[in-house]
């Protein structure tokens, strides 16, 4: 944590803190790699709306994309990287401290 104020939001990651990315990232720190297709399933998305997610969590290094084929099948399967388990667990520990300091 940045600050000794347990109520300061200012260091909530907030590429993880959108909703859809939030489900994104609680799934795949149980389930790495998941399929495209089963993400989608999970979170609830659209393959645009996930894909856009994707592109953002992508960019902050949180997960990688690789695309294969099984078969003559495209497949994308969707890793969590070791950044963005540390970053998942950072974000865990951010909210505890917020919800023991509600208490």
């Amino acid at each position: 944590m940045s600050s000794d104020n347990p109520f300061d939001h200012n260091d909530i990651d907030d590429v993880i803190h959108g909703r859809l990315r939030l489900g994104i990232m609680a799934y795949l720190s149980s389930v790495s790699p998941a399929v495209f297709g089963e993400l989608k399933a999970k979170v609830g998305a659209t393959d645009g709306n996930l894909s856009t997610h994707l592109r953002k969590l992508e960019e902050a290094g949180y997960v990688r994309i690789e695309k294969r084929f099984v078969g003559k099948r495209p497949q994308t399967r969707v890793f969590l990287t070791d950044e963005g388990r540390v970053a998942w667990v950072r974000w865990l520990d951010r909210m505890a401290s917020l919800m023991r300091a509600a208490e």
